[in-house]
């Protein structure tokens, strides 16, 4: 009988010995998401927002408004990566 108990509590004792648990377990995924979600009231500190000169958008609806759209310059790829790899 003593030796079935010395069993018993000899497996169950390397349970108590376990390494607690890790409290950083989880923070880099918490970090990440924290990075992906837009800032409600952004600060820029006099950085111009892209697309704020009022007086070039408004000559830009005008254009579009009257069908005469600047087209975009076209850019040939295949010529760039045919000069590229020679």
């Amino acid at each position: 009988m003593k030796l079935k108990t010395l069993v018993i509590v000899a497996m169950l004792a390397p349970l108590g010995a376990c390494t607690p648990n890790d409290t950083g377990f989880g923070s880099a995924v918490r970090h990440n998401v924290a990075l992906q979600v837009i800032d409600p009231d952004p600060q820029y500190a006099g950085t111009p927002v892209e697309g704020a000169d009022g007086a070039r958008s408004a000559l830009a609806i005008d254009r579009y408004k009257k069908g005469s759209v600047k087209q975009p310059v076209r850019v040939d790829i295949n010529t760039a990566v045919q000069s590229g790899s020679r």
